[in-house]
């Protein structure tokens, strides 16, 4: 075999390693980041409303208790726990607007209640009262404070919870998952971990779980 054919094939060899390389990182980078994805999506400890025994159809809210576009789907979203339950997996995450000065705050309180088992309730309460206490310059934990009470929750604990650090960092979780999401408005939805493009109706997302339900 003469030199040159020798040198190359040895060129001919590193190029291919160096190709083959390449290919395996690509593909386990993009299977990396896709998995990132799904981890940002839906935690271990998302707030679940809702539970499908068999797993299929997950679908999460990032939410604002002060929007008025999340306050106008909340029906449409109450009608489809009600109508599927049982069979999709409705997930709750907080993504306060900074713009809403009380947003933060309605947060706080609802993660408060869920140390106490009542999320659920508070949730439903934010978006019952919204008109209430929405759109206010001034604080309003007085209002959610008064909610809690209703709720026959420990006050104290109550309290305590919402002024504490790690119920604020609850929420900034949340909060930077949706950023790192392309969240950039409330109310935005992810259907089995893509994020929804159609209008957030009853109808537009009852289709999407529907076809989701049939693959």
């Amino acid at each position: 075999m003469s030199s040159n054919l020798m040198l190359t094939l040895g060129v001919l060899a590193v190029a291919l390693g160096i190709l083959a390389t390449t290919v395996i990182y690509t593909y386990t980078s993009g299977s990396g980041h896709a998995s990132d994805k799904a981890a940002m999506v839906v935690r271990p400890d998302s707030h679940r409303l809702t539970t499908a025994a068999d797993g299929k159809v997950t679908l999460v809210e990032f939410l604002d208790f002060e929007c008025e576009a999340c306050g106008a789907a909340f029906p449409g979203v109450e009608k489809l726990r009600e109508e599927y339950d049982g069979r999709i997996t409705y997930v709750l995450r907080y993504f306060p607007i900074q713009s809403h000065a009380n947003a933060n705050n309605a947060a706080l309180a609802a993660q408060a209640a869920a140390n106490q088992g009542k999320l659920e309730q508070m949730y439903a309460k934010m978006y019952e009262t919204q008109k209430q206490w929405g759109e206010q310059r001034d604080s309003q934990a007085a209002v959610f404070e008064s909610f809690a009470a209703e709720q026959g929750l420990d006050m104290a604990k109550f309290k305590a919870d919402v002024a504490s650090p790690e119920t604020q960092k609850r929420v900034d979780t949340d909060q930077q998952d949706g950023v790192a999401l392309g969240v950039k408005g409330t109310p935005t939805f992810f259907l089995n971990g893509e994020k929804f493009e159609g209008q957030p109706t009853y109808e537009g997302l009852k289709a999407a779980i529907d076809a989701a339900l049939a693959g």
